[in-house]
């Protein structure tokens, strides 16, 4: 009787650690930094010996969440494809990191877009200040 009322308060202990382990992170207020939109150059064949290549383009966007800037690269699924309504350069936006290679954003609808996530830099005072008119 005492072995078994043992393992299941062994058992129930075990269940709520993991548990506690489990709790998975939430999106975060974050802002876009930069956006510019690059061409990754693609061989699609030879022909005598000269390659005929593709521009596939892609984004590359800067996000700061807290005073961290992410760097990443979001590729439409269709070259005529632009960037979702709302992402530009000091727009405010839903930040999740995921793990070390990928970054959640949420759209104005709700659903989040997935992110390569090429580098992270400590954020400087330049990216967290408003930026300045300027004097011409």
């Amino acid at each position: 009787m005492k072995r078994i009322l043992a393992n299941a308060v062994l058992l129930g202990v075990l269940l709520s650690i993991s548990n506690l382990q489990a709790a998975e992170k939430q999106f975060e207020a974050g802002r876009i930094l930069t956006v510019e939109k690059k061409f990754h150059e693609r061989v699609l064949y030879y022909l005598v010996n000269t390659p005929v290549t593709q521009d596939d383009p892609y984004y590359e966007i800067s996000l700061q969440l807290g005073d961290t800037v992410y760097w990443t690269e979001f590729t439409p699924r269709h070259a005529a494809d632009e960037l979702p309504d709302g992402w530009q350069e000091e727009a405010e936006v839903q930040i999740k990191v995921v793990d070390k290679h990928h970054i959640l954003v949420k759209q104005q609808g709700g659903t989040a877009i997935q992110l390569l996530l090429v580098k992270t830099t400590p954020g400087t005072a330049q990216s967290t200040a408003p930026k300045a008119p300027s004097k011409n």
